[in-house]
């Protein structure tokens, strides 16, 4: 009826998109979804603990201290998004062995420590934030598939 149905993939990485859309991080909004049999199991992403001041209202400690990215992050407000999918699934007892990841970026070390010790079998992208994930995941096994910004257009029947 001229209209294809997006691929599971695709799917997934723009719910990641929009999940994002919640990030209070002023440089990077990422948002990460895990999924296991094609159904979301927890969402994340990045910002200050729960009931904390956030930079939207403080200003972003990194910039106020001149630090670049991905450099002292002990010194940063934020969660990762990937971290807060792992807490949420612990909340509400879920385990995340043998799930997929997607997520707008590519992970930090740090956190793809944590999405190995988790038992996660797959992590898709949107876009390169970092490649200091690639060997970790290479040794814990994780599937990596980066596969570009899915399309913004959300595509509805009238």
């Amino acid at each position: 009826m001229g209209s294809e149905r997006i691929g599971i993939d695709e799917y997934f990485l723009k719910l990641a998109t929009v999940v994002a859309e919640r990030s209070t991080c002023c440089r990077h909004h990422v948002g990460a979804v895990a999924v296991r049999g094609k159904h979301v199991l927890a969402t994340g992403y990045n910002g200050a603990p729960s009931g904390f001041d956030d930079c939207l209202k403080l200003g972003c400690l990194r910039d106020k201290l001149g630090l670049s990215t991905g450099v002292q992050r002990e010194l940063c407000r934020a969660v990762h998004a990937e971290e807060n999918v792992v807490v949420q699934a612990a909340l509400h007892r879920t385990s995340l062995r043998g799930s997929t990841v997607y997520c707008t970026h590519t992970s930090c070390v740090t956190c793809a420590r944590l999405l190995v010790n988790c038992g996660v079998e797959r992590f898709v992208s949107c876009g390169v934030y970092n490649t200091d994930c690639e060997a970790v995941f290479e040794a814990g096994k994780i599937e990596l598939d980066v596969l570009g910004w899915p399309s913004s257009v959300i595509k509805t029947l009238e």
